[in-house]
């Protein structure tokens, strides 16, 4: 009797091991894409979002922008070409702290993972309502975030990125 309920105790103790992973879940649906840049060109590349005390910041390979409605989804890979990066901070995070000309001391980065796999996904329609400006939904698929640890991030909810409009 004495074996078993050592050998359950010690099953239970080490079997319930979370690798001290400190991101359970990654959801930024509904959180409103960002730039620094005052207007949106086809030359813009990185666009972040910011959700709390976390950051998803996506830089975008130069030229896959363009003021051409596309027939087909044009796809980037990731990392080869476009680059994917999650941040955890140990405070809340604002835009001044990737625009500011100098950067801030604070929040600190508690961790960073750059997406290992993934594609990022365009469509380009010209806007119906103005005939100079063009809107491209960035979408983001099989993206795969591992920590340093070697552990999967799991419950990642990233698919739609946002739309940001671009003008001739």
């Amino acid at each position: 009797m004495k074996r078993t309920f050592l050998l359950l105790l010690s099953v239970i103790l080490f079997a319930c091991n979370d690798g001290d992973l400190q991101i359970a879940s990654i959801d930024f649906d509904g959180i409103a894409i960002q730039t620094c840049e005052s207007t949106i060109t086809t030359s813009s590349t990185v666009f972040f979002k910011i959700n709390g005390e976390e950051a998803l910041i996506l830089e975008l390979q130069s030229g896959l922008l363009q003021n051409v409605a596309s027939q087909d989804t044009i796809i980037s890979a990731i990392p080869a070409q476009s680059s994917l990066i999650y941040r955890l901070f140990d405070g809340t995070v604002n835009t001044n702290y990737f625009c500011d000309a100098i950067p801030l001391t604070s929040p600190s980065v508690l961790e960073e993972i750059e997406a290992t796999v993934g594609e990022v996904l365009i469509s380009t329609i010209q806007n119906a309502s103005d005939s100079t400006q063009f809107d491209h939904t960035i979408q983001l698929r099989n993206i795969t975030l591992i920590n340093e640890q070697g552990e999967r991030v799991t419950n990642v909810t990233i698919n739609d990125f946002g739309t940001i409009s671009t003008s001739q």
